[in-house]
This record gives C-alpha cells, sequence and structure tokens, in this order.
C-alpha cells in the first residue's frame, strides 16, 4: 500500500505535488471547512477531480483539520491510498434523524452484497440532521460479524449550522457516504478513549424523543444546563460541549457520551448526537487538559498495537468538545496521539478531522461516542 498526506491552503495551494496514483484501487479522503459547501469550485477539490477520475474521494466538513500533530483551520487535509490487494467500494445516501438506522442498514448491506469479504468501513456523515447511534446500529446490523466500522459525523466548528461530505467529490449536505475495504490484506487496528469523569448526580431521562431531550428528573433538560453553565449558558449551544451527558439505556450498564448539538429555548429542550431513550440514566460529565491528553495517546497505542509494522495511515477522528476544552492547548492531544503511534518506530501518515461525533467499533459493533478520541491505523498485511 502506498500513501501520501498533503494540505491545501490559501494562498500557497498544495504541500506537496499530488502523487499520479489514480485507479480503481486508490482512496482519497478529503476534510475541511464547511464553507465549502458554497464553493463546490473550490481550486482543491477540482485538483483532486482531475488527478484521479476513476479513484474513489471521500470526506466531510470538519472542526478543525489534522494533518500530522498539527491542526489547522479552512485548509484541505487529504490523504491519497493505493492499495495493492485491496478493493473499495463507495456507497452513498441521503440522511435525516428519523431514517438514520434504516440507511446505515441499507447502506451496510449494499457494502456486504458487493462485498461478502467486506473487512472495515470508513462512515463520514451529515453531522446536524442525524440520528448518529441509529446509523452506527444499523451500519452494524448490515455488515458481516467482526467488520470494522470507523468516521464520525461532519462539523462545522463551533456553529452548529451546516455541514456537508462529499458525494462525486462535490461537498453536498444531508448525506452519509461509506467506504468500504474489502479482502483479506487489509486490517485497521482501532482505538478510542475518552477522558471524562462525572459531575453531579445521577439522573433519569423522563421525556425524550429519539435525539431530543425534553425533561431529567422532570426538570427541563435546558435549565439544568442552564444552571451547571451559569454565565456560560449564553454561549449555548457551544458552551454545552464543556459538559457532555454520560447515557446508559435502560436495563444497560455500557455508557455512551453525547454531545448536545441544538437548543430549543421554547421547548426547553436540547438536541443531542445520539439517541437518549426515556428512562436512561444519564450523568452530567467533564474532564481536564490532563485527561483528555492521556486518553488519546491510550487510544492511538491500541490502534498501533492491533496491527503489524509497516507502511499505513493513521486516521484521527476527535470531538469539538475535546477542542473546546483543551483550547489553545488542543494540539497537545495530536502531539500525544503521534508519539504513541511512533513508539518504535516510524509514525504514519496522519489526516483526521474535528467532529461532531465518533464511529467507533467494538466487540458489541459499531457505536456513536461523542468527546472520544478514535484512531484507526489503515495497512495492508
Amino acid at each position: 500500500m502506498d500513501v501520501f498526506s498533503g494540505r491545501w491552503a490559501y494562498p500557497t495551494g498544495w504541500s506537496d505535488a499530488l502523487p499520479a496514483w489514480d485507479g480503481p484501487a486508490t482512496l482519497v479522503l478529503v476534510f475541511g471547512p464547511s464553507g465549502l459547501r458554497d464553493e463546490p469550485g473550490h481550486p482543491g477539490l477540482a485538483d483532486l477531480r482531475a488527478a484521479y477520475p476513476t479513484a474513489s474521494i471521500a470526506g466531510c466538513s470538519t472542526s478543525g483539520e489534522v494533518s500530522g500533530s498539527e491542526l489547522h483551520d479552512d485548509t484541505l487535509t487529504v490523504a491519497v491510498l493505493r492499495f495493492a490487494a485491496t478493493r473499495v467500494l463507495v456507497e452513498t445516501s441521503p440522511v435525516s434523524a428519523d431514517d438514520s438506522r434504516d440507511v446505515g442498514l441499507l447502506l451496510g448491506k449494499h457494502l456486504t452484497d458487493r462485498a461478502p469479504d467486506l473487512a472495515a468501513v470508513l462512515v463520514f456523515s451529515e453531522g446536524l440532521r442525524v440520528n448518529g447511534s441509529a446509523l452506527a446500529d444499523g451500519l452494524s446490523a448490515g455488515v458481516p460479524l467482526g467488520t470494522t466500522v470507523v468516521g464520525g459525523l461532519a462539523g462545522d466548528g463551533d456553529r452548529f449550522a451546516a455541514t456537508w461530505v462529499l458525494v462525486d467529490g462535490v461537498p453536498v449536505g444531508g448525506h452519509v457516504i461509506a467506504v468500504g475495504l474489502a479482502g483479506d490484506a487489509v486490517e485497521v487496528g482501532h482505538g478510542a478513549r475518552g477522558g471524562w469523569s462525572v459531575l453531579g448526580p445521577e439522573r433519569i431521562v423522563t421525556r425524550s424523543r429519539g435525539t431530543v431531550v425534553h425533561e431529567l428528573d422532570d426538570r427541563p433538560a435546558l435549565e439544568l444546563y442552564r444552571t451547571y453553565l451559569g454565565d456560560r449558558a449564553s454561549g449555548l449551544p457551544a458552551t454545552a460541549l464543556l459538559f457532555p451527558l454520560g447515557v446508559r439505556a435502560p436495563g444497560g450498564d455500557r455508557e455512551s457520551v453525547r454531545t448536545v448539538l441544538g437548543v430549543d429555548p421554547a421547548e426547553q429542550s436540547l438536541t443531542f448526537a445520539g439517541e437518549v431513550p426515556v428512562g436512561s440514566r444519564a450523568q452530567l460529565m467533564r474532564s481536564s487538559t490532563d485527561r483528555l491528553v492521556g486518553a488519546a495517546e491510550e487510544a492511538a497505542e491500541a490502534a498501533r498495537l492491533a496491527v503489524a509494522p509497516g507502511d499505513s495511515l493513521a486516521l484521527v477522528v476527535s470531538c469539538v468538545g475535546r477542542r473546546l476544552v483543551l483550547g489553545q492547548r488542543c494540539e497537545e492531544e495530536l502531539e500525544a496521539v503521534a508519539e504513541a503511534l511512533g513508539d518504535g518506530g516510524p509514525a504514519p501518515a496522519t489526516v483526521g478531522f474535528y467532529s461532531y461525533g465518533e464511529l467507533t467499533s467494538g466487540d458489541a459493533g459499531a457505536t456513536m461516542q461523542n468527546q472520544t478520541m478514535t484512531v484507526s491505523v489503515i495497512r495492508e498485511r
């Protein structure tokens, strides 16, 4: 497998010349600012479409682009992977919060029908009008047992206004793209860690619908968040990223972390990136720089140890909430990831983005998390 990573930025253009690797076994990953949705003719995207007309191009908008151990805004971060013995398949679909599970199931089945030896799926989704947990659940049901599903929800900085994914190399809203990697040559090592601790008492979700929470302990959800945010409440929904919600579904012990994506002052409700069922146990969470950086290092180490050494790409998807908490020290978690990935040898090429939700894979299948650092190392045997 050949790997290239580079960056496009105003006014200089490309950091390095794009390699002449066009072909059906080539995958191009692209991450950039949300404003590209209104600029489909962006010169960097035009260059990629011209250089790789027969390759698969996938990616999404971000809340910050990751290139190596550096964080950038308003650039294109690009990785080009040319596989030797792995087949690349792409499926796309419109998606909304109401049909997210059905869409995930359909995408997973379509990929599986085309490639019964499906090994991994990289998913990039609309970031706002989607039920991320339902999408992950559908994908898990649609792909073969043991298939690694990773990726994330597109970002829009801390604005929460509009996101995009690439469909045929063009940024569009309201869609999800799933990239299948098939064959026995490809392997993906994956790690995911949060680093958050609980804050305040455990509460019961007493009224909710899908991703919208109306009441916690029979109190308006927005009122509760305003109490904890204090003077920061005027910055909602972005400041709610400081206090994600740890959620345990009724009858379960596995915790999912949920980020606030929107607020409705009239309804006093909060919209989260994933489903929060009635009867769930919920608890506000908080963290510190040291805990977040330590968790990022653990995620990278887990991903590295899961694959053999060799030429590879590390796909990093972290949460915009972590960026907000870390502030000017945000690159410390990226540096920790780079050091862990390079322990004992050269670090893989690394690209990625800060997201509105992270897809992770475990023994129970794919799940959608928030406020989590995920690292996926892709290589061929």
